[in-house]
């Protein structure tokens, strides 16, 4: 078994051992809220792109409600992948309850979309904590670029790879008082190993493996760059997008939001 199937049954037994409720109340939202799910910052640059009439779609969509709300802005048709078929459950039903209509979960793996999806998206999105699933990001993002048309735009918005050297609050090397100093090298080739479940979804209990991956700014634009695809625009942020507020606005990037479009 290899990785990528050993965090399927990973994440498919974190959602069997869900916090009670967690996601089931996203259609509220999404039925009073304009573009719930996104920060303010991201939000703000989707709101400046054309969406009417356009297909999109979200890789590694989890439960769908970014791609659920990404559907507020006009577009045509959105596909959501997801490797987790009982999340991709919750997000079809999200979406009926929602009453969002022309939207598609589908469970695979990313790296394994079916060639129908191919040059069919005017717009792909990963979200926060997407690309760390996947050791070879060259492979990630020429799935990606197959699946965009001419002149369509991929946008990623993720921690940062400086949040991969700092230490976490839990941690053994994490000071309160000395919040600046680095616990891990930004070069770390070795897999991050944990079975304790995923903490902003499930109870910690004995899991299954999830393996992820740290990756450099420079590896994810060069990995970008190398599949056809022209970055155009790279925003850095000093605030966390999920995983602690210790290091907010004290001088590191924490988190980025990248936009490339296919040539």
């Amino acid at each position: 078994m290899n990785y990528i199937q050993e965090n399927k049954a990973a994440w498919e037994e974190a959602f069997e051992h869900r916090h009670p409720g967690w996601g089931e109340t996203n259609h509220e939202r999404l039925l009073i809220e304009r573009l719930p799910f996104f920060c303010p910052d991201v939000a703000k640059e989707l709101e400046t792109i054309d969406f009417h009439g356009k297909t999109v779609a979200q890789f590694c969509c989890n439960n769908g409600r970014e791609l659920l709300s990404l559907m507020q802005l006009g577009a045509k048709n959105g596909y959501g992948f997801d490797i987790a078929e009982n999340i991709i459950q919750q997000a079809a039903g999200t979406a009926e309850k929602a009453g969002v209509e022309h939207c598609e979960f589908i469970a695979c793996n990313i790296l394994e979309i079916p060639p129908q999806y191919y040059n069919r998206f005017d717009f792909v999105l990963f979200t926060i904590g997407a690309i760390t699933w996947f050791e070879d990001l060259d492979a990630l993002f020429q799935t990606v670029s197959k699946c965009l048309k001419p002149g369509g735009l991929l946008m990623i918005h993720d921690f940062h790879p400086v949040m991969n050297m700092l230490p976490m609050p839990g941690e053994p090397a994490f000071d309160e008082q000395h919040l600046n100093r680095i616990a891990y090298s930004y070069f770390r080739k070795e897999p991050w190993i944990e079975n304790e479940g995923m903490g902003y979804m499930s109870e910690q209990y004995e899991s299954k493996t999830f393996t992820s991956f740290s990756h450099t700014m420079s590896a994810i634009i060069n990995a970008v760059s190398g599949a056809q695809l022209s970055v155009v625009k790279l925003n850095e942020y000093d605030y966390d997008v999920g995983l602690s507020e210790a290091y907010d606005h004290k001088g590191f990037p924490l988190s980025y939001l990248l936009t490339a479009e296919k040539r």
